[in-house]
């Protein structure tokens, strides 16, 4: 079942005209501006995001010179999903709930092959771009461990040498 909009606008400013679009893991809503509502679990499929020439500027600017994402100052409600079916309401069943791990963990693999291949003049700006937002999006959600952090565990977790 579709409940998105197909020509969704600018998800910071709102502005009609979009230059560019990225995906994110539906779990990301939670990160975003008017998110909390949205059932993030019965998302399927990944959550896109529109920006407009002049917003793809700022979020390339965080992503790739920051290592960070935008997605606090997006409007949830100016993205495009799709939902699964009320099944509770079609049927007067119980449906478990959608287990996201395996497109979480895709969108990683993906993202992380992006970002190894930087270098390769065939890898586009605005993939590398997605892949870092993707990548700090999980990390701020506590799914996934950001770049040092699993090296400080293991340094907190490794007994000090008193001699």
């Amino acid at each position: 079942m579709y409940a998105g909009l197909k020509n969704t606008p600018c998800c910071l400013c709102g502005r009609e005209e979009t230059h560019t679009r990225i995906a994110v893991p539906p779990r990301a809503l939670r990160l975003m501006e008017n998110g909390g509502p949205i059932a993030w679990r019965d998302v399927v499929g990944t959550v896109t995001l529109r920006f407009c020439a002049d917003d793809w500027d700022l979020v390339s600017d965080l992503a790739v010179e920051m290592d960070t994402h935008p997605l606090s100052r997006c409007n949830a409600a100016h993205v495009s999903l799709d939902l699964r079916e009320d099944h509770e309401a079609l049927l007067s069943a119980t449906k478990a709930e959608t287990d996201q791990t395996e497109l979480e963990a895709r969108l990683v693999r993906e993202a992380e092959a992006t970002l190894d291949a930087v270098d390769d003049p065939y890898t586009e700006e605005r993939d590398v771009v997605e892949a870092v937002v993707v990548l700090r999006a999980l990390e701020e959600l506590g799914v996934r461990d950001g770049p040092g952090r699993a090296d400080a565990d293991a340094e907190k977790s490794t007994p000090a040498d008193d001699d």
